[in-house]
């Protein structure tokens, strides 16, 4: 009986779905114009929503498939399932929004679904091939994203800048990535984990070589200094739902992608690429938390939060423990909530002459949209990590984790673990001023003018949601799913 080359496709229905359905979208959109933008932006998040359930519906077991290229576990599930809720939410977002804006285009909803599918394989990822393969998918989407708005010279500039940076870190990503298969002789993730287990004389510089540049390449995407240069001109200058998506779903997908490199087939050089973790988490944190301060763009300065918040994530994969990751996914998920609510603000803020994106413009809106406003306010005092709210919560379990690492451990080597848990506290500090002054503005400034009634009960319902489970995370029905599944995501990775 010969052997059938087929290999088994369960593990990839999820991401099988979404390519025909991705396909089937572009064909409707291509024979119905601009006309049908709403309807396949309807269509785009019923695939992912179903999508959604074939990921949560996979049984808990890790398998392996494509020649060992792609792999399903707790931890990719759960990553996928952020990722997905992510980017419905920006495509819910984004549909009145071009509507006021009078630049519906069918492209935008399937763009966002092939940069999704793109994720889903980044996530899954256990080959460098495979690795690219869905870093790229996402990527060339995400370029054509940040210019959809072709007559914009901003939108011009963003998507130019982003495609010109992210062909470089391509390019230092396929370096690293040819150094690696040059000195073990394997692309597979699990092929070289087990190679470099059994080195005796330790991993040759051309690994630790390699290993830095596949890191540099993944730095860039999740906007980690030093890579970071081009986060705050891309979202100041792509549509404000592109922004939201941008801050969201991209990050989740490749600080998985990262975590998976960093444990897999890197595992034991983990005394390498600490340092550079413990680098990039100190940068991203004390910059993000910086430069922040002076800018008067809200879309800029939640281009620097979200480095800033990049680097209180990292922290949760210095740790280097199952805590530590079990902190990053609970912070990631927390991290989710605060920005797509956060940008669905942005978003309302609308008067007749359009869109505003001053804080100033923002003076006074206790008193003419006091719903929007609490809202708004919640969103910023979680962002800044105030107790109770939940991304203070987030925070709290990436450093109980760093610490408890160095004091498990108290090594010269783990001092840099204190120093970096220190730093980070303060930088919180620092960043709490930004957004302190954002609700200072709203409740204490005289109003500049009143913004329009928004017109998306989808908007409202994001707003009014994520701000409940920003106030109410400490409930026992809300946060202990996210624990307990975060529990079993970091235990697929690390025993």
């Amino acid at each position: 009986m010969t052997e059938t080359l087929l290999p088994d496709l369960a593990p990839a229905y999820g991401e099988i779905f979404m390519a025909i359905g991705a396909m089937a979208l572009l064909m409707f959109g291509v024979f119905r114009g601009n006309k049908s933008t709403e309807l396949v932006s309807l269509l785009t998040a019923a695939v992912m929503i179903v999508t959604l359930i074939i990921t949560v519906t996979w049984n808990d077991t890790a398998v392996y498939t494509f020649e060992n290229m792609f792999v399903v576990d707790r931890f990719t599930s759960f990553m996928k399932i952020l990722v997905l809720v992510a980017s419905a939410l920006a495509v819910f977002m984004s549909m009145q929004y071009f509507k006021d804006e009078k630049e519906e285009r069918f492209e935008y909803p399937i763009l966002v679904l092939l940069a999704t599918l793109g994720m889903m394989v980044m996530v899954s990822a256990n080959d460098l091939m495979s690795l690219y393969m869905g870093l790229e998918l996402q990527s060339l989407s995400l370029y054509v994203l940040a210019s959809i708005r072709r007559d914009s010279e901003l939108a011009t500039e963003a998507g130019l800048k982003y495609f010109v940076l992210g062909a470089l870190s391509s390019g230092i990503l396929l370096f690293g990535s040819s150094l690696i298969y040059g000195f073990v002789g394997s692309t597979n993730f699990t092929v070289i984990g087990q190679t470099l287990s059994q080195a005796s004389h330790g991993p040759d510089i051309g690994v630790i070589i390699g290993m830095v540049l596949v890191l540099a390449g993944l730095a860039f995407k999740i906007s980690a200094v030093p890579f970071h240069m081009w986060t705050p001109d891309v979202y100041q200058g792509a549509p404000t739902p592109v922004t939201a998506f941008f801050a969201v779903a991209p990050k989740v997908a490749a600080l998985a992608l990262l975590v998976r490199v960093l444990y897999v087939p890197f595992g034991e050089m983990s005394e390498s690429w600490t340092q550079v973790i413990v680098f990039m988490s100190l940068a991203s944190m004390v910059l993000g938390s910086v430069a922040a301060v002076v800018q008067t763009n809200i879309k800029r300065l939640m281009a620097y939060s979200s480095i800033g918040h990049i680097g209180f994530a990292l922290v949760g994969i210095a740790a280097g423990s199952q805590d530590g990751l079990r902190g990053l996914v609970i912070y990631m998920a927390i991290y989710l909530v605060m920005n797509v609510g956060t940008f669905a603000c942005i978003l309302a803020m609308r008067r007749k002459d359009g869109m505003v994106e001053d804080i100033s413009d923002l003076a006074g809106l206790a008193q003419t949209r006091p719903a929007m406003a609490a809202a708004l306010g919640i969103f910023m005092l979680s962002l800044a990590g105030i107790p109770p709210l939940a991304g203070f919560w987030g925070k709290w379990y990436v450093f109980k984790a760093v610490i408890a690492t160095a004091v498990a451990d108290p090594m010269a080597t783990n001092y840099g673990l204190i120093m970096l848990a220190v730093i980070g506290v303060m930088a919180s500090v620092v960043g709490a001023y930004y957004y302190l002054n954002i609700i200072k503005v709203m409740f204490f400034n005289e109003p500049e003018g009143e913004f329009i009634l928004q017109k998306s009960r989808k908007l409202k319902a994001i707003m009014g949601v994520s701000a409940a489970l920003m106030l109410l995370f400490l409930l026992p029905q809300i946060n202990a799913p996210v624990l307990e599944y975060a529990r079993m995501a970091a235990a697929a990775l690390i025993s």
